[in-house]
């Protein structure tokens, strides 16, 4: 595996390079693979309900693996997400960033020691995207291990033990976040600055007036 207990492990790089590709492959679910959901729980981009269920439903699915609907777990994971007050109403009726809390609090109650998830912060406003991976923190800093996919790649340097680019099916580069920021800069061909936080600047054929 390759996030370490206690840490949270980013992986980024452009479309294409294979990042979703490698964390079905950890998840199990490549071809071949043998999935095993008790220790590894897996969080697919965009995860959402295909039917109208109620969130405490969706929560309580994340005991399947195990064959019963632990209380304590379930209510672990509706307090690491808060969201309580969601619990009688239909996933199909909050907000997009509720919803990925709830699903993100399914993929908790299973307990599992390893937490897969592909781009948890998608599509979220900044607000939200950093309450989701200040919970993340949390969870690896109570002795999970956490890799996920990112595009945000800006927020591996505020929350990441490592940072792992990928680039043609191959990681180029595996370091602290800071060291590894240039090389992912590069694969997304992109510049590089530190004023005053490391960040990605836009093309070069991008003029501003």
């Amino acid at each position: 595996m390759i996030s370490a207990p206690g840490q949270i492990a980013v992986i980024c790089g452009p479309n294409g390079a294979g990042k979703t590709t490698l964390l079905k492959s950890l998840a199990g679910l490549g071809p071949g693979g043998v999935p095993r959901p008790r220790e590894v729980a897996y969080l697919p981009q965009g995860a959402q309900s295909e039917w109208g269920m109620r969130v405490a439903e969706i929560v309580a699915l994340g005991r399947l693996p195990h064959g019963d609907r632990d209380p304590s777990a379930i209510a672990a994971a509706i307090a690491a997400t808060e969201i309580a007050p969601l619990l009688g109403r239909r996933i199909d009726q909050i907000s997009g960033g509720e919803q990925r809390r709830v699903m993100l609090a399914r993929v908790l109650a299973t307990q599992a020691p390893t937490l897969l998830l592909d781009e948890p912060t998608n599509d979220l406003d900044p607000a939200a995207a950093h309450a989701i991976m200040r919970l993340l923190q949390g969870e690896a800093r109570a002795g999970r291990a956490v890799l996920m996919v990112l595009h945000a790649v800006e927020l591996a340097l505020h929350y990441a033990d490592r940072l792992l680019v990928m680039q043609n099916g191959a990681i180029i580069a595996d370091a602290a976040p800071l060291e590894a920021f240039p090389i992912a800069a590069q694969a997304f061909g992109l510049e590089y600055s530190l004023d005053p936080m490391p960040r990605l600047l836009p093309p070069l054929h991008v003029v501003k007036s």
